[in-house]
């Protein structure tokens, strides 16, 4: 069996994670003892032995949708969402004073073509603006699309609203980083289970977990609840061009 709590897990995190499956793992009564970190997502999402892992709402729909079962979506309390939802934050670096229009002139660093916060949402954003980057580079993890940012490797990029709290809590990036705007908001990242299991058994588990959490774990993980979001809500999110495509018609 596999559990892999791994969206939100930077260390600082780790253990209050660790804390939450236990809650998780003891109010299902099964489960494994530790949660995975060393594997790879895609193949996490996809095993059938998976008991819990978290997702984005950009994978859901274009590939694991029909082949997992929606759990539940945590709500984190962000600011300017409904329960259950996120934005991206479009960052720039502290002494830029370009806007948005002008960013778009540079380079646009995200962490991949599949991610709802880090391309989708921006690049829709963008193109309801008629914006779109003069260039793009993938660097493989929010924090990495940030720190491409303040290194000058990037002129901009968007993170997701959680991935930023928790940079500006727990980095110097608040210090390196400005906030310019942000997306609308749209589902975040939901619980996923196989197909085999037992997702109502599973989030009644999720949920007795958050409200067992210690305050202080709660507030760590930002979790304030588990909401239910249908497939269709995520399924109707637009996607954008790939970064080929979008680069292409420029």
């Amino acid at each position: 069996m596999i559990a892999m709590l791994g969206m939100y897990d930077m260390p600082a995190l780790q253990a209050a994670n660790d804390r939450f499956w236990t809650l998780i793992r003891n109010h299902l009564g099964y489960g494994p003892d530790h949660l995975t970190r060393d594997q790879d997502m895609w193949g996490v999402w996809q095993d059938p032995n998976l008991i819990l892992a978290q997702t984005c709402g950009m994978p859901y729909r274009t590939r694991l949708h029909g082949h997992v079962q929606l759990v539940g979506t945590p709500d984190y309390g962000l600011p300017d969402c409904p329960a259950g939802h996120y934005n991206s934050v479009f960052v720039k670096r502290r002494d830029d004073t370009r806007d948005l229009t002008d960013l778009t002139q540079g380079t646009f660093a995200y962490n991949e073509a599949v991610s709802q916060s880090g391309w989708a949402a921006p690049i829709t954003h963008l193109a309801q603006l008629n914006l779109r980057p003069a260039a793009v580079l993938e660097t493989g993890g929010h924090a990495l699309s940030a720190q491409a940012v303040a290194e000058g490797k990037a002129d901009f990029a968007a993170l997701d609203a959680l991935t930023w709290h928790l940079l500006q809590e727990y980095t110097d990036q608040n210090d390196r980083l400005q906030e310019v705007t942000r997306t609308m908001p749209t589902p975040t990242l939901p619980y996923i289970t196989a197909q085999g299991q037992n997702a109502a058994q599973i989030a009644l588990a999720v949920r007795a977990a958050i409200e067992g959490l210690e305050d202080t774990d709660r507030q760590q993980l930002s979790l304030r609840g588990l909401v239910d979001i249908q497939a269709s809500d995520y399924l109707a999110v637009p996607n954008p061009p790939t970064p080929n495509a979008l680069l292409s018609n420029s």
